[in-house]
C-alpha cells in the first residue's frame, strides 16, 4: 500500500492544516526571485541570458524562436498535429461560447445603462517545460486569448538543448504572435517589463514552478496576472458504487505531475477506501513516473479519507476547494449541487480529469491552494476588460436629481451637486 486510509473524524489539527492550508512553496524563494526580477528590469537581455545560463545551463543566442515553432508545426508527425488541432478546436469552441455581448437597456424612463467588453492588447503566456513537455498548456493559455481578440500574444517557454517539437508546434497552432526561449523568474520579469528582445505585456497567465509563481507575485501591480497557481491537485469523491480502479487512476494520474502534487480520495464507504488504496499501489508500480508518483502520494496533503457520511465527505471537499474535482458516485449531480468551491469538475466514471487536461474543451489552467473559493480558472473573461455605459435624458436626470444632490451635499462635494443642478431648471424638484 503506497497511501494511507484515514478517517476524517480522526484527523488532528496538523493533519487538517496540511490538507487545507496548502501553499505553492514560493516564500522560500521570494528573496532570490526579487533579485532576478530587479536585474531583468534594469539590465534586460543581458540578465535574461545570464540567468538562463546559470539556471538552465543553456547559452541562448536569439531569444525569439517564433520561426522555429512554425517549422515544428510543419514537421511533426501528422497524427500528433491532428491531435493538437482537435484539442485546440475543442478549446476554441468552448471558449467562444463564453464571449459576452455588449448590451444596453433602459432601466427606467430616460435612464439607459449598459456594458461593453474589449480585449487587453498585449498578453504573455507561460508554457512550462522541465521534466515533462506541456503542449496542452500552450493551447490552454493561447487559444482563449485569441478568442478574446487579444492583439499580441507573447509566449515564453524554458530553453533546452533540444526544444520539444510538439510543444513548439502547439504554440504555433494555438496562435501565438511571438515566442521566446526563456523560462523561470527571468521569463516572467521579461514579460512584465520588456527587454530588448521581449515585448512588454499587460497581463501574464499560465502555470509554472515555484520560481515562476513567486515571480508572478513579485511583478503583480506592475502587470496583471491570472492567479498564483501551485502544484496540481485532485479530490475524488466516491460512494460505494464508485469503481476503485477508476478512483485510483485519477489519483495516480495527477500524482505523476509533480512530487508536490496533492491527491485525495474521499468516500463514505470503508471497503471502497481500502480497495482504492490497494489499487493505487498496484497502478503506481506499473507507471513510468513511479518515483514522482510515490513522492506525491507521500505528500501530507494527499490521502484516502473515509467519511462517516456523504455529508461529511462533501464538507471536507468544500473546505479543500480543489483544483480538480472528480465525482464518481451514483448521484453525482446532487453531490455537485452541494459543493461550491472547485476549479473544474468531472462527473461520472467516463470523465477522467485527463479529458479536461487535454481535449474536452474546458481550460486546465486552474486555481490551486484553495483559490477556487474566490476565483475560477482561465477563461475568455481573463483577457477582457469591461466598460459601463450610461445615458440619461433630461427627465431621467430630473428623476435622480434629488438623490444625487442630497448624497453629494452629505459628502461635502458641492461641485458634484452643482454639476447636476446646472443641468436642471430651477423648478425641478430637488
Amino acid at each position: 500500500m503506497t497511501i494511507d486510509v484515514q478517517a476524517i473524524a480522526d484527523l488532528g489539527p496538523d493533519d487538517r492544516a496540511a490538507f487545507f492550508e496548502r501553499d505553492a512553496g514560493i516564500e522560500a524563494v521570494r528573496g532570490d526571485v526579487s533579485e532576478i526580477v530587479e536585474r531583468v528590469h534594469t539590465e534586460g537581455d543581458v540578465a535574461v541570458r545570464e540567468f538562463t545560463s546559470e539556471f538552465d545551463g543553456i547559452e541562448v543566442g536569439n531569444l525569439e524562436i517564433t520561426d522555429e515553432c512554425e517549422r515544428a508545426a510543419d514537421e511533426i508527425d501528422d497524427g500528433v498535429r491532428n491531435a493538437i488541432e482537435t484539442a485546440a478546436a475543442n478549446v476554441r469552441e468552448f471558449h467562444e461560447a463564453q464571449l459576452p455581448d455588449d448590451w444596453q437597456r433602459e432601466f427606467s424612463e430616460g435612464r439607459t445603462l449598459g456594458r461593453r467588453f474589449r480585449p487587453i492588447e498585449r498578453v504573455g503566456v507561460y508554457v512550462p517545460g522541465g521534466s515533462a513537455a506541456y503542449p496542452s498548456s500552450a493551447i490552454m493559455g493561447i487559444v482563449p486569448a485569441t478568442v478574446a481578440g487579444v492583439d499580441h500574444v507573447s509566449v515564453v517557454t524554458p530553453p533546452a538543448d533540444e526544444l520539444n517539437p510538439v510543444t513548439l508546434a502547439a504554440i504555433h497552432i494555438a496562435g501565438a504572435d511571438a515566442v521566446y526561449s526563456v523560462g523561470g523568474a527571468q521569463a516572467i520579469a521579461g514579460l512584465a517589463y520588456g527587454t530588448e528582445s521581449i515585448t512588454r505585456v499587460q497581463k501574464i497567465v499560465g502555470p509554472g514552478n515555484k520560481w515562476v509563481t513567486a515571480a508572478k507575485a513579485e511583478v503583480r501591480g506592475d502587470v496583471e496576472i491570472d492567479f498564483l497557481a501551485g502544484p496540481s491537485e485532485v479530490v475524488v469523491v466516491a460512494d460505494e458504487t464508485g469503481d476503485p480502479e477508476l478512483v485510483a487512476a485519477e489519483l495516480v494520474a495527477q500524482a505523476e505531475h509533480d512530487p508536490n502534487a496533492s491527491v485525495v480520495a474521499v468516500t463514505d464507504d470503508e471497503d471502497t477506501a481500502d480497495a482504492v488504496a490497494t489499487a493505487v499501489g498496484e497502478q503506481t508500480d506499473a507507471r513510468e513516473r513511479e518515483d514522482v508518483i510515490r513522492e506525491a502520494l507521500a505528500n501530507d496533503a494527499s490521502g484516502i479519507l473515509h467519511a462517516r457520511s456523504m455529508s461529511e465527505a462533501i464538507l471536507f471537499t468544500e473546505a479543500y476547494a480543489p483544483e480538480h474535482l472528480s465525482i464518481i458516485a451514483d448521484d453525482d449531480e446532487s453531490i455537485l449541487e452541494r459543493i461550491e468551491s472547485a476549479g473544474s469538475v468531472f462527473l461520472g466514471p467516463n470523465t477522467p480529469v485527463a479529458a479536461g487536461d487535454y481535449a474536452s474543451g474546458t481550460n486546465h489552467v486552474l486555481p490551486t491552494n484553495g483559490g477556487a473559493r474566490i476565483t475560477g480558472g482561465l477563461s475568455v473573461e481573463t483577457f477582457l476588460r469591461s466598460t459601463t455605459v450610461q445615458r440619461l435624458s433630461r427627465e431621467g436626470l430630473a428623476e435622480l436629481g434629488g438623490t444625487i444632490t442630497t448624497l453629494a451635499d452629505a459628502e461635502g462635494l458641492e461641485a458634484h451637486a452643482e454639476s447636476v443642478r446646472t443641468r436642471l431648471d430651477e423648478e425641478t424638484d430637488r
